[in-house]
């Protein structure tokens, strides 16, 4: 098996699922739950969203470019979190918000992907 865009989305949303659930715990067992709820949140919402384009990979044009974005997106908004949560301090300025908006073209990608059919062979 080849290493591909495609198989990596796939391990990204199990690494992902794994992310949101050890966040969850964390968020339940500290002081202030917010962040690490909110990180947990966007892994969750996002990995089956991973799965749901690895097996659409053949027929969605777009499913390329709209994994890389939610995978982007996603591991910045929700390591902006963690490591605020950690820490104190951001990543860098405006990161999760940049997350945010990399997670957002993400979904417009999918969207998109209904305009832009694959060819049928």
């Amino acid at each position: 098996m080849t290493f591909s865009l495609r198989s990596a989305s796939l391990l990204v949303a199990g690494l992902m699922g794994l992310a949101g659930v050890v966040t969850a715990a964390a968020a339940s067992h500290g002081s202030d739950p917010r962040l690490m709820a909110g990180a947990s949140a966007m892994c969750l919402a996002h990995a089956p969203a991973l799965i749901a384009l690895y097996a659409a990979w053949p027929s969605l044009r777009t499913a390329p470019l709209a994994a890389l974005l939610l995978i982007l997106g996603t591991a910045l908004f929700a390591g902006d979190l963690v490591y605020r949560h950690s820490t104190g301090q951001g990543l860098f300025p405006m990161s999760a918000p940049t997350g945010g908006v990399t997670m957002m073209a993400g979904w417009l990608a999918v969207a998109l992907g209904a305009f832009l059919p694959r060819q049928q062979s």
